[in-house]
């Protein structure tokens, strides 16, 4: 037996040491990046017929059917009439006089509330839509501002300008700057032939919040709005409601012996953690989480600042995503954000991200028994 595994005491653990975020610094080529956007792991399967609609709301059944409509538009030439068209120019085969955009729509906007199967539609028209992945993207808003940070403005539209569909969930409507650049960039793309859609979240603040954000959506867009069809899902939350109270945290000796008996864990010290957030791109973290079973946190501590709050929910997501586990000591993941904080204008982001957390720690009840 090891050094390290006799210093956890009684129970045999792996010779291996476990991994560690912090060790991780990944510099991910601008292709592999576009190359990620794709539905997450989660909605690998999901497609129009695994979605079940209520035989209570029409609305629910309506919606597959346009989607559908929609995605079966999307498989011949790109609008452009370039076809496969380069990411530079659009002068390809194709009817050299073919109208910039076709008649109808060029985007579909879903708009309900919690729980109604936004994201599982939005990645069934995805996977349904026939072009090759490399033509077609689905990332989250934040994934795509990210993508702009890391590559530019002008790189993305050439980037992104080729493909025949690009996909954007949860449409951030609480942060004006973010939403002038997306609003901008899509002006662009849909210049360029590609199709668009769309789900948000709602205004901070709104009466009624999250239920119904098309007004607030078509107003963020501006002059894209009349390239849009919205399709109101109506319906309750399949899904409990309410924050979901986070597991107990485990003891620092029951994390760090369950990481080296976990064959792909990592663990590290929560607070050196977020330091090392501060040094990797946020487009970077879905490479940060690469191979990784599960993830071992000691030491939990409250979030210090708003700008390290945010990082920690894109982390948050891209472990949700990829169904990572994660184990914890120190606080409870629903005592990670100040008061202030869950009262503010990014609320909703904290809330998903103990939501996902704490999702994770109950999914690693399993890592512990390893």
């Amino acid at each position: 037996m090891s050094s390290s595994s006799a210093a956890s005491g009684t129970h045999p653990i792996a010779e291996a040491s476990p991994l560690s975020l912090c060790a991780r610094e990944p510099h991910v080529p601008a292709d592999r990046l576009v190359a990620e956007m794709v539905p997450p792991p989660r909605f690998d399967s999901v497609r129009f017929s695994t979605y079940i609609p209520d035989p209570n709301q029409p609305s629910q059944t309506e919606a597959v059917g346009v989607l559908e409509t929609f995605a079966g538009g999307l498989g011949g030439a790109h609008a452009s009439g370039a076809g496969k068209a380069g990411r530079r120019g659009f002068l390809g085969f194709g009817r050299s006089k073919a109208p910039k955009t076709p008649a109808g729509p060029r985007g579909v906007y879903l708009d309900g509330g919690y729980g109604v199967g936004k994201t599982h539609l939005l990645a069934s028209l995805w996977h349904a839509t026939p072009a090759e992945p490399s033509l077609k993207a689905f990332g989250t808003f934040v994934e795509l501002t990210n993508l702009v940070g890391a590559l530019g403005f002008q790189q993305t539209v050439q980037t992104l300008s080729g493909h025949r569909l690009l996909c954007i969930d949860e449409f951030e409507l609480d942060d004006p700057g973010d939403t002038v650049l997306v609003s901008s960039l899509l002006g662009k793309l849909v210049d360029a032939g590609v199709a668009l859609a769309a789900t948000s979240n709602t205004l901070p603040g709104k009466l009624g919040e999250g239920r119904f954000a098309a007004a607030d959506f078509l107003r963020e867009i501006q002059g894209l709005s009349a390239r849009f069809r919205t399709l109101r899902i109506d319906g309750e939350d399949y899904r409990h409601r309410g924050l979901p109270e986070a597991p107990a945290p485990y003891s620092d000796e029951q994390v760090t012996k369950a990481a080296y008996a976990t064959e792909g864990a990592s663990l590290d010290d929560f607070p050196h953690l977020l330091d090392h957030l501060a040094r990797v791109h946020p487009s970077r973290y879905g490479a940060l989480t690469d191979g990784l079973k599960a993830v071992c946190l000691t030491d939990v501590q409250p979030i210090p600042d708003q700008s390290t709050a945010l990082r920690l929910v894109v982390l948050a997501d891209r472990l949700y995503d990829r169904e990572v586990p994660v184990l914890a000591s120190g606080l409870p993941f629903d005592k990670l954000f100040s008061e202030e904080m869950l009262k503010g204008g990014y609320r909703k982001k904290y809330f998903r991200a103990i939501s996902r957390l704490t999702a994770l720690a109950r999914d690693a009840k399993g890592v512990v028994g390893a």
